[in-house]
């Protein structure tokens, strides 16, 4: 089998459910409605925010990601610290690795940490996400193409050595977030200790709230200066899950009639390259980082 190309044993059928509240139909309307209108005006903004300062640019890049999240229904939860824009001059950029489980982890991420994602081909051909991935310099890789791997780690580690910060989902292929999730593949690691960047790795989950007796949603502020107003969550939610062969619109579909759904990203400690010539001892220690949830947790300054 193509180590590039891994396979999850995670069904939509079996692992894509939801058991918790939903929502009416025209309320689950509105909310996808929303939510395609919100990513098309991040498309058609794109050329203008393209010609703005750095940290101009990262910061609504970041606030317009959260509001992708918020528009489909889902509560966001960060905890740590979210990036400082833009990297000392000269200085190598940091590579972000989270698990997958969700095509809402993109926006996720990129609410904290904006920057050239790596994505699988097929994403360019999807409606306005593909575009807005392209204009936004998203890595794309042909993931059945074996031979194509060489030149995926020399392309990741000359955008780390120019200072960018590259987003990548090592498993390879999303997960249901129930179990431990997939082997965090190297390939990347090596562009990460070729470049001498940093890497950073970061902890997805998706989760369904408690019954709440003020409605299944509540206000929430932006990414920078929000108001905290934390609240634990329980069960993990299958209602996010991307998985197998399911269909993008079948994934929305569920995701805006889901009730009470959160999303959190953790934020934990990066990890230095240097010293770390194995990238599979690299791998290995982010793997364990995003799999050990009580591992290293950093203070909780940032909530939905």
């Amino acid at each position: 089998m193509n180590p590039w190309l891994p396979t999850a044993p995670c069904t939509p059928g079996s692992c894509a459910g939801h058991d918790g509240r939903v929502r009416g139909r025209p309320a689950a309307a509105a909310l996808l409605l929303a939510g395609c209108l919100w990513i098309m005006a991040g498309a058609l903004g794109a050329p203008f925010v393209a010609v703005l300062g750095a940290a101009r640019r990262e910061r609504l890049i970041r606030c317009w990601a959260y509001g992708v999240v918020r528009a489909f229904g889902v509560r966001v939860r960060i905890v740590g610290t979210p990036a400082e824009p833009g990297t000392a001059p000269g200085a190598a950029g940091t590579l972000v690795v989270a698990n997958h489980i969700s095509w809402l982890d993109i926006p996720l991420v990129t609410a904290v940490f904006p920057g050239r994602m790596l994505a699988k081909s097929e994403i360019r051909g999807w409606p306005l996400l593909g575009p807005l991935a392209a204009r936004g310099g998203t890595l794309f890789v042909e993931r059945d193409r074996l031979r194509a791997l060489p030149m995926t780690v020399r392309t990741i580690g000359s955008a780390l050595r120019g200072g960018s910060r590259v987003v990548v989902f090592p498993e390879g292929t999303t997960w249901c977030g129930r179990g431990s999730g997939g082997r965090f593949a190297p390939a990347a690691f090596q562009a990460a200790i070729d470049a001498g960047a940093t890497v950073r790795p970061v902890r997805l989950s998706y989760r369904v709230e408690p019954p709440r007796t003020t409605g299944t949603t509540g206000r929430t502020g932006p990414v920078r200066g929000c108001r905290p107003a934390g609240h634990e969550s329980t069960a993990p939610a299958g209602a996010a899950a991307f998985v197998g062969d399911d269909p993008l619109i079948a994934s929305l579909w569920r995701v805006v009639t889901a009730a009470g759904l959160t999303a959190e990203i953790r934020v934990l400690p990066q990890i230095p390259t240097a010293g770390r010539p194995d990238r599979r001892d690299l791998a290995r220690r982010a793997q364990t980082a995003v799999a050990n949830e009580s591992a290293n947790r950093p203070p909780e300054s940032v909530h939905h």
